[in-house]
């Protein structure tokens, strides 16, 4: 219930869907990922498209991730497509070939990609993924980064995010890369206890991160986010605790929450058991999110995705793409795009990777769209939607899918509305209380007109996503 809930969505977006052995595949939707229950619904949702207008799926995309996936050492909980360069590898040299042979082939990815876009709007937005990609040169990034300006064009003002790990940059290279235009930082901090670092397999310790924390700050780095991981081997509330006590110390303008996800492929997968000792049980697990909630909250950052906090103003415009379901594109080893409706997955074998670029270059790869099916379009909207604190805005969702399933979803809600677990709000975000929807519930188009808005509660809520999530697929789907 709550691993799934709070699970990275980043992660199951670029690396965790499931190549096979034939590329481009259309991937299986979010909602495939999630079990689902769906409960006896009314039969008069059926889903219709009464509106000309463009949906947004079929929008040339504005946004770009990039997988770099070179690591010093891989984590216990990691089942990423990653390349290992050994717990030595700090600083890396522009001529590595393990480094400048993969740039090189992304770079080819990228050149050969079309996507039958009429007109291509610049980059808004430029995520580096991995791996560490901090461990990769400026000099090969800036290649990246000048391929990627001259194939879809960037705004000036673009977000250009890199993921960094302690111990794998220093302030000349931060300096670099933030001449090269990166101006947001995810730093992999994880915990801040050493024995945790050490049980994770975390390749840098605690005095590691004290040193990153202090580079990020000396170099004048505005927009940066720290990581943190829940629910670890033998963490203790108050290890959370201080972990999110040094964090607001810290005073990075974003905040990244994971629960601890037990993946099969791991060394966890073969160690652990979720939810047995030395792993917190779903309670503790719960009672570390609302902690996170609270603390967070309290230090006055929003909580603006069930495992997103912001200061004002911070939200990561990257990952805002994926939360409203806009397309974007994806280059490098297992990363997945979204573009035109469809979910496209590269090989993680970088033999393979590197055949499919073969393929694209040779023009047997298309990206052309493929046809689109609604009922899965909308689970995924819903999906997104309710892991935000804006919530599933239904006036836009009525356009896209029709007024029926519009209206039985806030109806299949009401129960969980009683219960503190989703809130109804109006076209000016002001919640509706109780008695208002006992009268709105009875005309199902004073419902329609008058619910602008459905969102889960923080932080009861968005610990039964899932939950309430399938509820809203049964709907959809009977």
């Amino acid at each position: 219930m709550l691993k799934s809930t709070i699970a990275p969505m980043i992660s199951t977006l670029q690396s965790k869907t499931k190549p096979q052995n034939l590329f481009p595949i259309k991937i299986a939707t979010f909602s495939n990922a999630i079990s689902q229950c769906p409960p006896t619904v009314r039969q008069n949702a059926s889903l219709n498209t009464p509106t000309s207008q463009t949906p947004t799926y079929k929008l040339p995309p504005s946004s770009a991730y990039v997988h770099l996936p070179f690591c010093r050492k891989r984590c216990h909980y990691c089942d990423f497509p990653i390349l290992a360069l050994g717990s030595s590898s700090t600083q890396t040299a522009d001529d590595d070939p393990r480094i400048s042979n993969y740039i090189h082939i992304l770079i080819r990815e990228i050149e050969a990609t079309r996507t039958h876009f009429d007109q291509h709007p610049p980059l808004e937005t430029i995520f580096f993924g991995g791996g560490t990609p901090s461990l990769v040169p400026p000099s090969l990034v800036a290649k990246v980064l000048d391929t990627l300006r001259s194939k879809f064009g960037l705004c000036l003002d673009a977000e250009i995010s890199m993921e960094m790990d302690p111990g794998t940059f220093d302030a000349k290279k931060l300096k670099e890369l933030m001449g090269l235009g990166v101006n947001r930082v995810s730093l992999g901090v994880q915990a801040f206890q050493e024995e945790l670092l050490k049980a994770c397999g975390r390749a840098h310790g605690v005095e590691e991160v004290h040193e990153a924390i202090e580079i990020v700050g000396s170099c004048g780095v505005e927009n940066w986010s720290m990581d943190l991981i829940s629910s670890l081997p033998n963490q203790t509330q108050e290890m959370w605790e201080e972990s999110l006590r040094l964090t607001v110390e810290a005073k990075p303008t974003h905040v990244s929450v994971y629960d601890l996800q037990i993946e099969k492929d791991t060394k966890f997968g073969s160690l652990y058991t979720p939810g047995e000792f030395p792993l917190p049980s779903n309670t503790q697990s719960a009672k570390f999110y609302q902690m996170a909630s609270r603390k967070l909250s309290e230090a006055n950052y929003n909580h603006y995705e069930v495992s997103s906090y912001s200061k004002n103003g911070f939200e990561c415009k990257h990952n805002y793409t994926y939360w409203i379901n806009k397309p974007f594109y994806a280059f490098g080893l297992g990363s997945a795009s979204y573009i035109n409706g469809t979910r496209y997955s590269r090989p993680k074998k970088l033999k393979d990777y590197t055949n499919y670029v073969q393929d694209l270059e040779s023009g047997l790869v298309d990206f052309q769209e493929d046809d689109v099916d609604e009922v899965e379009m909308a689970m995924d909207v819903v999906m997104l939607s309710l892991r935000t604190s804006k919530g599933l805005e239904l006036k836009s969702f009525r356009e896209d899918f029709g007024s029926p399933v519009a209206v039985e979803l806030c109806k299949v809600y009401e129960p969980y509305m009683k219960s503190g677990h989703v809130a109804f709000l109006d076209h000016r975000r002001r919640e509706i209380t109780e008695d208002e929807f006992s009268l709105l519930v009875l005309d199902d188009e004073k419902l329609e007109n008058e619910i602008g808005f459905i969102r889960l509660s923080d932080p009861d809520g968005f610990l039964l996503s899932n939950e309430l999530i399938s509820l809203a697929f049964g709907v959809m789907d009977p």
